[in-house]
């Protein structure tokens, strides 16, 4: 602070920097001082190529990207590169409402126990609506199918399960909303034929979908709101990529900065331990940041006793 006083002393007054050290005061050694620091423009252009690329992403995620590449590097220090090159994305600020009282719902326990499902809507360049199921794994966080089509009724959400089911397994439950396309006779029909319960949330509460609604809203930022979809054909193939991409390229926070598809390879062939570690990993995803902030909190705090009984 007094080194940035007393250069502006200096170029404000046209004093000489001798002068200035007599009047602020300080040491002229520190106005004399030129840090050595390592511009590291190798790490900022590869940080600038990944923010160009993945344009929704924040620096905790880019800080995962960049340890996978090799980079010896900390979230500190990319965020500070991260601000200093003004990559910062810029959020909406959410409404503050009133906290109400939310109703636990189970969680599932392994993979392929239980989905969540849910619709998102989407213009075409030719201003045509094309509307995208969605459907993710509760346990793994795994995107099963982003299938569009310009409209989509209870057969159609059934032909789309049946595509899953057939390379994955039938699952215990679904949770889904109230919407007419999944109380139909059809998705009915075959919830019976293979045994799934179709759990409805209330009315009005979409918070009890809250896996789905999260996916959709980071499907929204980073995709939909990026891509521009010509063709119904086009909407499909830039949603697939998306979704591979998503699966086994994205860092979850949830997972322990884990790509989902690893997360479950890992589940599905480690041993106990690791399945424990891992179940604990996706319901508790930001114990490991809360135990770093707790050590540290206790290191600052025998600073200060430290500091009172030395003064």
């Amino acid at each position: 602070m007094r080194r940035q006083l007393a250069e502006w002393a200096e170029q404000a007054h046209q004093l000489s920097q001798r002068r200035v050290a007599g009047l602020i005061p300080v040491n002229r050694a520190t106005l004399r001082y030129q840090h050595h620091r390592d511009p590291q423009e190798a790490l900022r252009v590869r940080l600038r190529e990944l923010a160009g690329s993945r344009v929704r992403y924040g620096y905790r995620r880019l800080t995962v990207l960049l340890k996978r590449e090799g980079w010896p590097v900390n979230a500190k220090r990319i965020y500070r590169l991260y601000t200093e090159e003004g990559l910062i994305v810029r959020t909406q600020k959410r409404k503050q409402r009133a906290q109400r009282q939310r109703i636990a719902q189970g969680l599932a326990a392994r993979p392929n126990q239980r989905w969540s499902m849910d619709f998102v809507a989407q213009r075409l360049a030719d201003g045509r609506w094309v509307r995208v199921l969605t459907v993710v794994d509760q346990f793994t966080r795994e995107c099963l199918t982003l299938f569009a089509d310009t409209s989509l009724n209870g057969e159609k959400v059934a032909m789309a399960l049946d595509k899953v089911v057939s390379r994955r397994g039938t699952p215990q439950s679904i949770t889904v909303d109230n919407g007419t396309e999944f109380s139909s006779k059809a998705m009915d029909l075959w919830a019976y034929k293979n045994g799934v319960h179709l759990d409805f949330i209330r009315p009005g509460r979409p918070v009890e979908n809250g896996y789905i609604e999260s996916f959709n809203g980071r499907l929204r930022d980073e995709c939909l709101n990026v891509e521009v979809f010509f063709t119904l054909a086009d909407a499909r193939e830039k949603l697939e990529h998306w979704r591979h991409d998503y699966n086994h390229q994205r860092p979850h926070s949830a997972l322990a900065d884990r790509t989902p598809a690893e997360f479950a390879a890992v589940w599905t062939g480690g041993n106990d331990a690791d399945c424990v570690r891992l179940e604990n990993a996706s319901r508790f995803p930001h114990s490991h940041r809360t135990t770093a902030t707790a050590i540290n909190l206790k290191t600052n705090q025998s600073s200060s006793l430290l500091l009172e009984t030395i003064t």
